[in-house]
């Protein structure tokens, strides 16, 4: 059989179901690439997109839905690194303020923010223990200037007074308070919509981005692809294959050692922490550098997190919070309440998984490197591991060189990811210009307008429009109702609001003429 090569897609970003069709049936069986990544989240859009941008042909495949693992599950922060600091892992510190700088001022600004972390501090020992916290966020702000990130983007940190502590985290208990530390790092709106602005970036650039498609078996040179669609079996020649599952790398390539933790998050309204719009940061006892969070998200809600928690046996499509984290995380963030928080506060919750490199057996998880590394296997597939979202950027240019460095014959370009900024990005400055309201231009960016123009219909729950949800369907690759709820609106996170929400979602594919896969 003659092999065909797949040239490059017209440069639109818009991902769909029938560019999806177009594309699966243009690769055909026994079409050849330059790179094939497996794996649909963070790190494997970011690959696509760096090898799309350096003029590889690419397809990416991903056996659920973009974002469907540990990509959707994160704090929502863009991080500095003052974490590694602490534990003396500079270089990564280092690292992961440079791509910080990068998303907060030109790759993302509409989908990040400038987020206020609140250290409350009460007797005894706020005097010791504020120019302790104070010290190390003197320390992350160095690292800032460093990478020259303007204040104005990111604030210096400084100690602030009971009355201002009080009125920035109206929640937190008056008895002993004597003030607090506030630093400042990177929030993302939402960390699924950086992977989706990330994908149809690369579909910009002509990568194939193929959803509901499992790689079933992978070597150096090829893949056997199954379309969940379809039932379509397929074979694909590639130059190079680079495995982005994360977690689940292997499952691909038995070679790759991972240690997987577990991050669980609490969901719960905004309103029970006073309506507030920082980060209350709060020590975890016993510990010098582990902290738990309250993180404001959408919808009238705030996340509370982070757990670190090993897990063994084998690793599930969907993670879940256990009874014991969940009550870690109330105990914790209740020392500083006024009001404290109980289970019937908990709206939902949710887990991720980390993709940690494994070290000796008595590692304990939150000690071992958030490095990345990429690894050749025996059979020649290249896999992507360790990392986290801030640097996913950086992990995706050192795969694509590892790529090329591995055949001569590939053009030698640079990565040009430094300077692209993803579709809807805009100077952030001048996002107040574009023609929309701010929570959508907080959303989609310069894309707003846009989004704004699609007919209007019924609303969904919490302040969803119909025409986000349609924008969804028709431009954002959303090939079924739970990728729209769970996914491209986060809607689907409280069972209450993804209730409300299904006949408006059902809606929105009615109007873009596309029947929802989980119909």
């Amino acid at each position: 059989m003659s092999t065909r090569i797949i040239g490059r897609t017209p440069r639109s970003s818009a991902l769909s179901a029938a560019r999806r069709a177009r594309e699966l049936d243009a690769l055909g069986d026994g079409a050849q690439v330059d790179v094939l990544v497996v794996g649909g989240g963070i790190t494997g859009v970011g690959i696509a997109l760096d090898a799309a941008a350096r003029g590889l042909r690419t397809v990416l495949v991903e056996r659920h839905d973009l974002a469907h693992g540990t990509s959707r599950f994160s704090s929502k922060l863009v991080h500095g690194g003052l974490r590694y600091l602490a534990s003396g892992q500079v270089g990564i510190a280092h690292e992961s303020a440079a791509e910080r700088h990068l998303l907060l001022t030109r790759t993302a600004p509409h989908l990040t923010r400038a987020l206020a972390q609140i250290v409350p501090l009460y007797d005894p020992g706020a005097v010791a223990q504020g120019a302790y916290i104070g010290l190390g966020y003197e320390l992350g702000d160095g690292l800032r200037r460093a990478v020259r990130t303007p204040g104005s983007v990111l604030p210096a940190p400084g100690a602030i007074g009971p009355a201002a502590t009080r009125r920035l985290a109206p929640a937190v208990r008056g008895d002993g308070l004597r003030g607090g530390v506030r630093g400042w790092d990177g929030q993302l709106i939402d960390d699924a919509r950086l992977v989706v602005a990330v994908a149809r970036t690369a579909a910009g650039y002509g990568a194939s981005i193929l959803t509901r498609v499992e790689a079933v078996s992978v070597t150096g040179h090829g893949a056997r692809l199954h379309d969940l669609v379809s039932g379509q079996t397929l074979g694909v020649q590639a130059r190079a294959v680079v495995n982005a599952t994360g977690v689940w790398a292997g499952e691909l390539d038995a070679d790759v050692r991972l240690r997987p933790s577990r991050g669980t998050h609490l969901v719960v309204p905004t309103e029970r922490l006073g309506g507030s719009d920082v980060s209350l940061t709060v020590p975890i006892p016993g510990s010098s550098s582990r902290f738990v969070f309250t993180l404001p998200a959408v919808h009238g809600r705030t996340y509370i997190g982070i757990t670190d928690v090993p897990v063994d046996g084998p690793v599930p499509d969907v993670a879940h919070a256990s009874d014991a984290e969940v009550d870690e995380l109330l105990a914790v963030v209740n020392t500083v309440l006024e009001s404290p928080l109980t289970r019937t506060d908990v709206l939902s919750t949710y887990a991720g998984l980390r993709p940690l490199l494994a070290g000796e057996a008595d590692d304990d998880t939150s000690d071992l490197s958030r490095r990345h590394a990429i690894l050749e296997s025996r059979a020649g597939v290249l896999s992507v591991v360790g990392g986290k979202l801030t640097t996913y950027r950086r992990m995706a240019e050192d795969a694509v060189d590892a790529v090329i460095r591995r055949d001569p014959s590939f053009p030698s370009h640079p990565s040009p990811t430094r300077r692209l900024p993803l579709v809807g990005a805009w100077p952030r400055p001048r996002l107040g210009e574009i023609d929309a309201s701010p929570r959508l231009v907080r959303r989609y960016g310069a894309e707003a307008a846009y989004v704004a123009a699609l007919p209007d219909g019924p609303w969904a729950a919490r302040g969803v429009t119909a025409q986000e949800l349609e924008w969804g369907v028709r431009v954002e690759g959303a090939l079924g109702v739970d990728d729209l709820l769970d996914r491209r609106t986060r809607l689907g996170l409280v069972p209450a609001d993804r209730d409300a929400s299904m006949d408006a979602a059902a809606a929105a594919f009615s109007r873009a003429g596309v029947t929802p896969l989980d119909a």
